[in-house]
């Protein structure tokens, strides 16, 4: 089952090798794992997507909590969150195929970040579904390289 879980931790060395080891050390795999500073210099949010079962996450948890650097631990109920996630990812595009991705870029509300003779960058942000449905559409064009941010959530 997969679980999102946001750890509010101070902003010190060494504290994400400790979170993701605590993750690690439970047998949880990490879908994708997302760091940054907070409004407040002095905090940073870790969102992380894990696969594991429940008995072990709450576990878990009650570890993290525990640990000296850490501030807050919330596990996200399904629809207790909004969840977004960022993929730029380029993709060949010459003067035939040009217009139809364009399109595809529309309809998904995405925006173009770069452009060159023969490919696109492409920013697009959404839910996974989004992110999925649209990266399915654009495969067929030649993706040339991708990049993903994982999920981030705040709670409702």
């Amino acid at each position: 089952m997969r679980h999102t879980i946001s750890v509010l931790v101070e902003n010190k060395f060494g504290v994400l090798a400790r979170v993701s080891g605590m993750f690690s050390g439970r047998g949880f795999n990490i879908d994708s794992l997302n760091v940054a500073p907070t409004h407040d210099p002095a905090l940073s949010r870790i969102t992380a997507v894990l696969k594991g079962d429940d008995h072990a996450l709450d576990l878990c948890i009650k570890q993290l909590r525990k640990l000296v650097n850490v501030v807050e631990v919330i596990d996200f109920a399904e629809g207790s969150a909004v969840t977004r996630e960022l993929v730029l990812v380029k993709v060949r595009a010459d003067t035939r195929n040009r217009p139809e991705i364009l399109q595809i870029k529309d309809i998904f509300r995405a925006k173009i970040v770069n452009m060159s003779h023969d490919n696109l960058v492409i920013e697009c942000t959404g839910d996974d579904e989004k992110i999925g449905a649209f990266l399915n559409l654009i495969e067929p064009f030649g993706v040339l390289e991708l990049a993903r941010t994982g999920r981030l959530a705040l709670k409702r």
